[in-house]
């Protein structure tokens, strides 16, 4: 491998394209930096490309554009929506082209049976908009909580319910789409159809020509029919020859499953399928893979959603998980599991299903009688067993190597006897450790390993195992080589092995005449280099213990507020071990990682958040903002420590001082206004090189302190509570023009004497902190000890947790309970209101609407339903805002970095409803930059309780 995979600058070509890409899409959105490039040059496969330019595109104007501009410098382009695809499909070594913003948008019919969507949108989300219709769509990846309707479609996804029936080539009704040569296609207007038949009369011709040949050719017609007759993703939808007579309809249904070679998709209109709300599961015991087989085939057709193979491997690497029998350790070697969900209408139909089911397998041999469950917590599990297969093997493996998710079909009845052939090339081949498991209703056997790549050995064993699968799965089964991950670079090279010279040569011809000059993601579904698969493999050397078992899959992405901006948490790690290699490969003289070393330290360390939703979705648990944080601690250097030590030491001071100067800034706001203050603060930050802080019209005036001195006294009386106010709110005060005078422990003392409590407060809270302030910047002694002081004052304050300790700032809360650890009970404000006053109170619900933000730290803890409970006892409507997640304030990022704030809120103003008082939320920080992107203000949840209970 090269010293670099990186070109030190844009070629010649690529910086005239750059150029005159500079007229059409703003600076922001034309990646050249190759920090960034080589961020992007990775997806979810274990390949690697990095892009000469990346563009980030927001519309359809601005697709063509591009394109244009790719066929005047004959440039090749890829497509990219989120990233997740596992065959390399979605990386290109030229221009890469991702969606922007402005991709997600979507219109429901009145019954929600219809669904257009744009490319933009996370499959998922559209879900979550159709759910109050009782519907979905039929495509149901295993990423659909992070992949995009664009990857979707352009794959023709499918996953563990929809089979060959409810993926996009079934479920489409219309599609919109560019072509190569910019030609927007709208399939479901008239009018469009119409125009495109006249300008592309040739093209369709010759479409119409090519299904009519391959329908008089019975041969060729029922092998299409055949091969898809079971998944299959392997080379282009020749079925749309087949299955359809008007070539617009052939074209579009072409353009499924094309990924990305045949032109763009710019908008699908889906036909929904029904969300059954009344499920049962049950995971059925067999004693080996081939009466389990059996079992599948018998269930076929049976009122049955998913029935989900699993190995004696795969039950094995779940040992332990909730759910999970424990008696399967002793069934023996051979033990095999089908995993059944069965759906239904009505709790009575829910029974009928089960009781036929119990039917179906009464001809074959349990290990144990079924057991449905209703209970969606223990269904939960036995999914949630399932779906944790592919991440913990990724966690297992040795750092270093890659994670190989390969995907193949079978007939049905073929399914057991291809499962012992896998399995006997696992063992032939060296890979002890794989597993088996698949969508066993269609015959989808995935098979997830280790591999490394880090050698020639290593990667001539894998070819050999490939070779020889390849040859398993076409020439003894006639299976498909990609049931539903996409051909990709990973099975184009076998795309002729498996389905012949003249279906082959039938996707050559459709690719050259809708790709004349091969511009579309060239290489990718066919090609004629046999060992494309081995090529350009994307090194993973050991970066950091913290990040080191990273698929980079891309689930995280969704999370981070900086994505887009800057990098996200798996570009941050791939950037890391890019640097790792690359230093790896200095010497003395020479740090070939000098230039991405500088980039990363603003990409990737500054401009984090550091708020851990990441964890949330990443498949082993992996924080990036634990690897940001010892960053961060690497770069302080004994002075800064020191520094950070006496602050921690005399943090009363340092408050106060804090609370002054915002108290000036606060009769500067009074005297000429918020606004003009905060113009005037811009300039200065400008002027300073982004030296001083950012103060926005939202800053608020320095906390009274004040509230101290009317604390009951401790005979008062109510139900004693340790109330800790965290810093945040014993520094910042309300704005100028918030409306509200109190600060906010003010008002929480006054809700809990209200629902009769009374509050103590601990000695010397003036200097307590959590430590978090020290930690979100890597300085781990001084965190460490501020926690610790905090832990003795609240041990002693609460008589060793006797009195329930709570805490007004959930982002403290989260850092307090990880550091007790169970040695005190803490509560989040947001928790006691709704578990313990409220039930006290009697609210009245206001008429005005209000926002609510739940925070990173509420989601994480898993008191997000309780801060909606608590906003709906007090308000009539209550918008949480889609599309904002981590508000990117981090603390004091709102401040020194605020374009990150900026970036993670863009979407929050257009969702402001009409006459809304405020917004809500748990973190005062987080509050400042939401009042200043929403334009009106943002307080504690408690102040709304405040005011419904006054």
């Amino acid at each position: 491998m090269p010293d670099s995979t990186l070109d030190p600058v844009l070629t010649r070509d690529y910086e005239s394209l750059r150029a005159e890409l500079a007229g059409v899409v703003p600076a922001d959105r034309l990646i050249t930096d190759p920090l960034r490039r080589l961020a992007y040059g990775t997806d979810a496969s274990f390949y690697r490309l990095v892009p000469k330019l990346v563009v980030r595109v927001d519309n359809e104007a601005e697709v063509s554009q591009v394109l244009a501009a790719c066929r005047r410098h004959n440039t090749p382009v890829t497509f990219r929506a989120a990233g997740t695809s596992l065959s390399g499909q979605a990386i290109t070594d030229s221009l890469l082209m991702v969606l922007g913003d402005g991709w997600h948008r979507s219109v429901i019919n009145d019954d929600g049976s219809v669904i257009k969507v744009q490319p933009g949108i996370i499959g998922a989300e559209v879900n979550r908009r159709l759910a109050p219709y009782g519907r979905k769509i039929g495509p149901d990846p295993a990423s659909i909580e992070s992949c995009k309707i664009g990857g979707i479609a352009a794959n023709n996804s499918s996953g563990m319910c929809c089979g060959t029936h409810e993926n996009t080539y079934k479920t489409m009704l219309s599609l919109r789409f560019m072509l190569a040569d910019g030609t927007l296609v709208d399939t479901g207007d008239a009018a469009s159809v119409a125009s495109f038949r006249v300008s592309h009369a040739d093209l369709l011709a010759k479409l119409e020509e090519m299904g009519r040949r391959v329908r008089e050719d019975e041969a060729l017609a029922n092998r299409i029919r055949r091969k898809f007759a079971i998944k299959n993703t392997t080379g282009y939808s020749l079925n749309a020859l087949v299955d359809y007579q008007d070539p617009v309809d052939i074209l579009a249904h072409l353009l499924i499953g094309s990924e990305g070679t045949l032109g763009f998709i710019a908008e699908v209109t889906y036909r929904t399928v029904p969300e059954l709300a009344d499920k049962a599961s049950a995971l059925l015991l067999f004693p080996d893979i081939v009466e389990a087989g059996r079992a599948a085939c018998l269930l076929n057709g049976g009122p049955v959603a998913a029935v989900e193979l699993m190995d004696r491997a795969s039950l094995r690497s779940a040992k332990g998980q909730p759910g999970l029998p424990p008696e399967i350790d002793s069934m023996g070697e051979d033990v095999a599991s089908l995993l059944v969900e069965t759906r239904a209408v009505s709790p009575e139909a829910l029974r009928q299903n089960i009781a036929a089911i119990e039917g179906l397998l009464a001809g074959v041999t349990l290990l144990r009688p079924p057991a449905f469950t209703t209970d969606a917590a223990e269904y939960t599990k036995l999914w949630k067993i399932r779906k944790g297969l592919i991440p913990t093997i990724g966690a297992m493996r040795q750092t270093g190597t890659s994670v190989i998710i390969e995907d193949v079909a079978f007939r049905i009845e073929d399914l057991a006897d291809a499962c012992h052939d896998m399995r006997a090339l696992f063992d032939k081949h060296g890979y002890p450790d794989a597993i088996l498991m698949g969508h066993a209703l269609a015959g989808n056997l995935h098979f997830v390993f280790a591999q490394d790549f880090s050698t020639e050995a290593e990667i001539e064993r894998h070819a050999r195992f490939m070779d020889e699968m390849v040859h398993i799965v076409v020439e003894k089964y006639d299976g498909s080589l990609k049931a539903e991950h996409g051909t990709g670079r990973n099975m184009a090279p076998f795309v002729e092995l498996e389905w012949g010279k003249a279906a082959t040569a039938l996707m050559w011809e459709i690719k050259r005449l809708l790709d004349p000059a091969n511009l579309l993601n060239p290489g990718v579904l066919l090609n004629t280099n046999p060992r494309l698969h081995l090529e350009n493999l994307k090194p993973l050397p050991p970066a950091h213990t913290i990040v080191d078992t990273c698929m980079e899959c891309g689930f995280c992405e969704k999370m981070c507020p900086s994505h887009g901006m800057t990098l996200s948490p798996r570009q941050r790690i791939t950037g890391l071990r890019e640097i790792a290699r690359l230093t790896a490969l200095g010497d003395a003289g020479r740090d070939p990682a000098t230039e991405l070393r500088d980039l990363y330290d603003h990409h990737a360390i500054d401009t984090c958040a550091a708020c851990g939703l990441c964890a949330t979705a990443c498949p082993v648990g992996i924080e990036t903002g634990q690897l940001t944080k010892a960053l961060r601690g690497k770069r302080h250097g004994p002075m800064a420590r020191t520094l950070a030590g006496l602050m921690a030491r005399h943090y009363g001071t340092v408050l106060a001082a804090t609370r002054g100067a915002l108290n000036l800034v606060a009769l500067a706001g009074q005297a000429v206004g918020p606004k003009k203050v905060a113009s005037l603060a811009a300039h200065a930050r400008k002027l300073s090189g982004d030296r001083l802080p950012h103060a926005g019209p939202n800053l608020p005036e320095g906390a009274s302190m004040a509230w101290l001195k009317d604390l009951p006294p401790p005979t008062a009386a109510g139900d004693p509570v340790v109330y800790l106010a965290a810093c945040a709110g014993r520094t910042f005060g309300p704005a100028v023009e918030d409306g509200e005078a109190d600060p906010l422990p003010a008002v929480t003392l006054r809700v809990l004497e209200r629902a009769g409590f009374r509050a103590i407060v601990p000695d010397n809270l003036p200097n307590l902190c959590c430590g978090l302030a020290f930690e979100s910047e890597g300085m781990k002694e001084a965190a460490d000890a501020k926690g610790a002081e905090m832990e003795a004052a609240l041990k002693a304050t609460s008589d060793n947790g006797r009195i329930p300790i709570v805490m007004d700032a959930s982002a403290c809360t989260q850092r307090m309970k990880a550091h007790l650890a169970g040695r005190l009970p803490v509560k989040d404000l947001v928790e006691f209101l709704a578990q313990d006053a409220l039930p006290r109170l009697t609210p009245t619900p206001q008429a005005e609407p209000v926002l609510l933000h739940l925070n990173c730290a509420a989601r994480k803890m898993g008191i997000d339903p309780q801060a909606a409970t608590v906003a709906k006892a007090c308000a009539s409507t209550v918008v949480v805002p889609e599309r904002v997640g981590c508000c990117g304030f981090a603390g004091d990022k709102g401040f020194v970095e605020p374009e990150l704030n900026d970036h993670a809120l863009r979407f929050l103003a257009p969702q402001v409803p009409v006459g809304c008082e405020a917004g809500y939320s748990s973190n005062r920080t987080c509050e400042i930059g939401l009042a200043d992107h929403a334009g009106v203000p943002y307080r504690h949840l408690v102040y709304l309780v405040d005011r419904a209970t006054r």
